[in-house]
């Protein structure tokens, strides 16, 4: 296939609420700074792949024909992408399928979501007379995931507390972040309430509107910088299926397999110099250690606690603060793209990892059963 890479990235800032724009003004705003990044206008773009999270969220169907004008799609070819959570992650990857098949030479990939003209935890909350309600948005559903992780492991109950500790002293580094808390500690951490046992208010990803963009390219149109497209892959599983394992999903593990194959990766934590891994509630960076091979069944948590995965770390993960600092659902999956590749690009700002070179973009969604990866790199593959 032909060689893909990135050149241009684009975010808006993310925040509770952006009552300034609407989702065509939000969408063009990420886009707008992506093409800028690649030194590029609409006119020099072939196609656009557009990606959110389910349309009921803010109760607009079918945006993506809506959102074609702001975007500069008008005659030219638009899709959109939606795999729930996964969906920014996805949508990245359609976009470069594009490229490496050779239909397209640049594609412009663009992600959001507007959760201020929404209500995601009562749309994901089931009710009669589809089911008895029985959980209340995606933390009632992961908990006992997470507790059962804890019992498997004999992780210690104060893990959580330091990823969010982490990614959120993470975040202060980032500009574009939502979450940002001066002095963020434990004890502020441990002080707020318990939503979902044992996942505290802090130890959640916040509600945000933003936007992403990405400018990808073929090897002959690549301008400036690029982040250079290593493997790509997603899996996906039935949510209720017999024998199946929440909390180290078989999807998850034939993605990684499959996208460290094509890189060339056999051992992720020395290859790899830089993650960002979707971490929607804090107890998740210990379960995915393991999921994506970085740590042995069991020892994901220990991998935490000694701060292999802080920005000063062997293996930072989430240097941009993640999921758990800024959450535009539709969003969130592209963001972890688009920060592995600003890393390589060495564009990172205050968060770069030092002499980053090859760096993982992770996705998941539904009830963790839909996964998309990437590994980018500073070389041409």
């Amino acid at each position: 296939m032909n060689r893909c890479a990135v050149i241009g990235v684009g975010q808006t800032h993310y925040t509770t609420k952006r009552r300034d724009v609407s989702m065509a003004g939000l969408v063009r705003e990420a886009a707008l700074r992506a093409l800028e990044d690649a030194g590029l206008t609409f006119k020099d773009v072939d196609a656009v792949v557009i990606g959110k999270a389910p349309d009921l969220f803010e109760g607009v169907m079918m945006p993506e024909a809506y959102l074609a004008d702001a975007l500069g799609a008008a005659g030219k070819p638009m899709m959109r992408v939606h795999t729930a959570g996964s969906v920014g992650g996805t949508t990245a990857l359609v976009g470069a399928s594009l490229i490496q098949a050779g239909v397209h030479e640049r594609v412009l990939v663009v992600a959001y979501e507007k959760q201020s003209e929404s209500n995601a935890t009562w749309a994901l909350s089931t009710h009669l007379p589809f089911s008895a309600s029985l959980v209340v948005g995606a933390g009632g559903y992961f908990a006992p995931h997470i507790r059962e992780y804890m019992r498997r492991s004999g992780a210690p109950g104060h893990i959580g507390t330091l990823v969010a500790v982490k990614d959120r002293l993470n975040a202060l580094k980032n500009p574009y972040a939502h979450l940002r808390i001066p002095g963020i500690d434990q004890k502020t951490v441990e002080s707020t309430p318990m939503l979902w046992e044992p996942i505290r208010y802090l130890e959640t990803c916040p509600s945000s509107d933003g936007a992403c963009a990405v400018v990808l390219a073929a090897e002959s149109a690549v301008t400036g910088t690029p982040a250079w497209v290593h493997g790509t892959a997603m899996r996906s599983e039935p949510i209720f299926r017999a024998g199946r394992d929440t909390v180290s999903p078989q999807a998850g593990k034939d993605c990684a397999a499959d996208v460290y194959r094509q890189a060339g990766i056999t051992d992720p934590r020395r290859q790899i110099d830089v993650a960002e891994v979707y971490v929607p509630f804090s107890w998740y960076e210990p379960m995915w250690l393991e999921n994506l091979g970085f740590a042995a069944e069991g020892e994901g948590w220990k991998l935490t606690e000694s701060g292999a995965t802080a920005l000063d770390g062997d293996i930072p993960w989430n240097a941009s603060g993640g999921v758990l600092s800024s959450n535009p659902i539709g969003a969130s999956g592209l963001i972890r793209f688009a920060e592995a590749a600003l890393q390589v690009r060495g564009m990172a700002g205050d968060h770069q990892v030092d002499g980053a070179r090859t760096a993982l973009g992770h996705a998941y969604g539904g009830g963790a059963q839909f996964f998309a990866m990437w590994i980018v790199g500073r070389e041409r593959p």
